[in-house]
């Protein structure tokens, strides 16, 4: 594509920065005749040719021709350049200073603020011989500088260059978009095996308890309508609302006389019931102290597997040993009271209290929501936190849905 406009007679511009761009008629090359070899191994790609005369445009083609390159768009318009420029996606620009209606600095700083283009390879095409025009081109990114009249041996290989390193970028960009791709196809395997491993151990505990598996999904999704109506991060919410899935996990250690008695516990037996907490804690949280020692020294990979970061594990074992603690001090297994007790058992007590309360059990029938919601009140500021109570409440119909969709 070529669009001609009329020549224009010898006048001085100036860029949209202010700086002078006196008008220069120059040759492009100072042989037209010139005859330049065919490169080997040209490499591919469109170049598009922005200059108002026609003569420069012919010529830079016919060079670029014999050197094997034809794949052109060009305009002698500049008013037309950034509009062509974004219909051809070429993948090298020639681009003329020193022309009328809009000159060549202004048209490259238009194409740098483009973030798709912020790397396309700017070739300057230019007779002017201020200082400022050259520092002005290179502080906006311009790749190459040709001054006119241009020497045709090396118009060529500056645009071969060019042309090589954007295909190297190109094929970076494409390799890293690629690996990113398999990354996130990897990651979100191994998340679906680690939400799997989960709900299985934690279905495990509940089994044992003769409850139901729907009563760690529900304690979950809970646990997440709270934290979300108290404005916590999304990434913690989708770690609470897995990890809360494990608060009873410590129950598989209790032994079955005593965890499936159908009658009243006695004192020491609700003692070791109490311990399930501890023994929570125990199979989520990583090796700690002279265990982790002993174990790095077993295999080389051990001190991989054993530094332990993962947020989500440490946020489970946590909510595993502080879900019964209560607001007024009065819970177990360390008696913590408000705030030293952490967000998520704060929050978990008050999802798995509600869910006690509502669901069919052996020994007892799932309680009428409103006097589920009378017994929550009545432990404001004693068994939960007013704050994540209030929370709870707020996302009563939210509760409502789940506990509808998970019923067992």
């Amino acid at each position: 594509m070529t669009t001609t406009v009329h020549p224009h007679s010898p006048a001085t511009f100036h860029s949209a920065q202010g700086i002078p761009v006196p008008e220069v008629n120059a040759p492009l090359v100072l042989n037209p005749q010139a005859q330049v070899g065919r490169a080997e191994n040209v490499p591919p790609g469109r170049i598009m040719i922005v200059d108002d005369e026609s003569i420069n445009v012919e010529v830079a083609k016919r060079l670029l021709g014999q050197a094997g390159h034809d794949d052109f768009v060009t305009t002698t318009d500049s008013t037309l350049a950034i509009n062509l420029l974004h219909t051809a996606e070429p993948d090298v620009v020639l681009l003329d200073i020193n022309m009328p209606q809009v000159d060549g600095i202004s048209i490259l700083s238009q194409i740098r603020s483009v973030p798709r283009f912020r790397q396309l390879p700017v070739l300057i095409l230019t007779a002017n011989s201020h200082s400022e025009v050259k520092l002005r081109c290179l502080e906006l990114g311009a790749t190459d500088f040709l001054l006119k009249p241009i020497d045709p041996m090396e118009l060529a290989p500056r645009v071969r260059n060019a042309l090589q390193s954007k295909q190297y970028r190109d094929t970076l960009i494409k390799y890293t978009q690629n690996l990113e791709g398999i990354v996130r196809k990897r990651t979100k395997q191994l998340e679906d095996t680690r939400r799997d491993a989960i709900h299985c151990l934690a279905r495990a505990a509940e089994l044992r308890d003769n409850d139901t598996g729907n009563h760690v999904i529900r304690v979950g999704r809970y646990a997440g309508i709270i934290a979300r109506q108290l404005e916590l991060s999304e990434s913690f919410i989708g770690d609470l609302e897995l990890a809360a899935q494990l608060h009873d996990v410590g129950k598989i250690a209790i032994p079955d006389s005593i965890l499936l008695k159908p009658g009243k516990l006695e004192p020491e037996e609700y003692e070791v019931i109490q311990r399930h907490v501890k023994h929570g804690r125990q199979i989520i949280q990583p090796y700690v102290g002279h265990e982790a020692d002993l174990m790095r020294g077993h295999v080389k990979s051990g001190a991989e597997i054993l530094s332990d970061e993962n947020s989500l594990m440490r946020l489970a074992a946590s909510i595993a040993q502080t879900h019964h603690e209560k607001f007024d001090g009065s819970g177990y297994p360390i008696g913590l009271a408000g705030e030293d007790i952490p967000i998520e058992g704060r929050i978990t007590a008050v999802a798995d209290v509600f869910d006690a309360l509502s669901s069919e059990r052996p020994y007892k029938k799932a309680m009428p929501r409103e006097k589920c919601f009378r017994i929550m009140e009545d432990g404001r500021g004693s068994h939960f936190d007013p704050v994540v109570l209030d929370a709870f409440f707020r996302g009563a119909s939210e509760i409502v849905r789940v506990q509808v969709e998970f019923a067992d």
